[in-house]
């Protein structure tokens, strides 16, 4: 079956057709500095908004193109490839790994589910809980699939009940679908690990700008964000636009009862890879008094990180047999193209820094002198907001992270400012199908239409520019 739309062929040849006219263009188009950088920019922006092949594949151009074109030697673009930033996220992916492989996060899940009880409500409001949750250290993608099949087992009890599957079951099964896609997008925000646009915005600023933001700096702000936005999802989900009306379905504590006992007691590997992930983010919140009560130290965010990630493939479940907590072989399920794509961010926004392109914004801002700071977040926090619901928030925000920091140098604003809002804005992705894989998760469940997500997710959309602008306004000056 041919997969390869129309409009991905059409981006696979326009991509290196738009970089040859660039490069082979008689003129001068900006100057024979950024020329060439940009010829390379537009032609991985094309093909990152056309995925006209995997995101990761058109990261690796600039180790082709850059020293090709004499912008950069190999080294100094791969070493783009091995920035910390990069390691610290490796380290997060390789926890999280470790979680799912002893399932210790689906047990979380459904104990967090028997503590919010039976009402309809409750159960759903349970859900987004359990999701926000598991967004935080694992993948949005990993966490809908492991709450979905859950799901689906409560939705069937409704579905074989003496009533048939009523419009008030139809509505609940909407709202626990819709509820867990909102809540596995709005969770990963919480932390700097929770989604890959935070991991590339720190990388870009600690890269550009050798600005470090601790992690229980970022979690200061981004756990009541993330409690925030993931209570108005539930109000404007069940509240709003699909009230269910059903009161306690107590066979639903049959099913999540069921669920924990195929789990089992648990288990050595799960005691083990909780303490291990306890430990981890206990160091990344204490970090400072750490290195402050013992001199010399010398620890931060990616150390920490590599030590949780050794600790998954050294410390022994079972030493007489060689049995570890996690193996090297679990590892081909790490997301390892993430980090290819981080690299290639990180070495194109080098290359246009270094040839004068975010000063260029920056310039053109200034002339902007009577344009407002805040009537600039806000376009830009909506435009990228919108932009996300149609290709890879993380695509989006390496395209954009130059253009908004020469931005905020233009109007002579704080960085992080605006940085902060426009990229949580990136992960603000609630109204189409295939705006992230959560989304298309619960949409394939076949219990929600194209309109009813649509529905929420505009409303949900227009909600998060307003939270984003008042974090902009009075949290981000204060934490940052």
């Amino acid at each position: 079956m041919n997969t390869f739309r129309p409009s991905q062929r059409i981006t696979f040849m326009l991509g290196p057709l738009v970089f040859l006219i660039m490069v082979l263009w008689p003129g001068t188009w900006v100057s024979d500095t950024m020329d060439p950088v940009m010829a390379v920019a537009a032609w991985m922006i094309v093909w990152w908004i056309g995925e006209a092949v995997a995101l990761p594949v058109t990261a690796l151009l600039p180790i082709v193109l850059f020293p090709l074109m004499d912008i950069m030697d190999i080294g100094a673009v791969t070493a783009n490839y091995a920035n910390p930033i990069v390691f610290l996220f490796m380290g997060g992916f390789v926890i999280a790994l470790a979680l799912e492989h002893v399932q210790l996060h689906k047990r979380i899940a459904l104990s967090i589910l028997k503590i919010t009880g039976t009402k309809a409500n409750g159960i759903v409001l349970g859900f987004m809980l359990a999701t926000a949750l598991m967004s935080m250290w694992i993948s949005n993608t990993a966490s809908t699939v492991v709450m979905l099949p859950i799901a689906l087992s409560v939705i069937h009890l409704l579905i074989d009940d003496a009533d048939g599957f009523t419009k008030k079951d139809q509505n609940f099964a909407l709202s626990i679908m819709l509820g867990i896609a909102a809540a596995a997008n709005i969770g990963g925000m919480a932390t700097l690990i929770g989604t890959p646009p935070n991991s590339v915005m720190l990388a870009f600023i600690n890269d550009q700008f050798q600005l470090d933001i601790g992690f229980l700096q970022w979690m200061l702000m981004g756990v009541p964000f993330s409690l925030i936005m993931l209570f108005i999802a539930y109000v404007v989900i069940v509240k709003v636009f699909y009230p269910s009306g059903l009161g306690t379905l107590k066979s639903s504590e049959a099913v999540i009862e069921t669920q924990l006992k195929k789990l089992g007691p648990i288990s050595k590997g799960e005691k083990t890879v909780l303490v291990i992930f306890l430990l981890t983010a206990l160091a990344w919140i204490m970090r400072s008094s750490l290195n402050h009560w013992f001199p010399g130290l010398g620890l931060s965010d990616t150390l920490i990180s590599m030590i949780g990630a050794l600790a998954m493939f050294t410390v022994p479940l079972n030493l007489k047999q060689g049995s570890f907590t996690l193996s090297w072989e679990a590892t081909s399920r790490l997301p390892w193209g993430i980090l290819i794509l981080f690299g290639g961010g990180l070495a194109l926004a080098d290359a246009l820094s270094g040839a004068g392109f975010i000063e260029m914004v920056g310039n053109f801002m200034a002339s902007k002198d009577h344009w407002s700071f805040w009537l600039v977040t806000t376009i830009l926090v909506t435009l990228i907001l919108f932009m996300t619901e149609l290709m890879s928030n993380v695509a989006l925000v390496t395209i954009m992270l130059p253009v908004v920091v020469g931005v905020a140098q233009g109007l002579d604003a704080p960085l992080l400012t605006l940085v902060i809002p426009v990229t949580l804005a990136a992960s603000c992705a609630f109204m189409l199908p295939m705006a992230t894989p959560p989304n298309a998760i619960v949409f394939a469940s076949g219990h929600v239409k194209v309109h009813q997500m649509v529905r929420t997710g505009l409303a949900l959309n227009f909600i998060s520019v307003i939270v984003l602008m008042l974090l902009a306004y009075l949290v981000v000056p204060f934490l940052f």
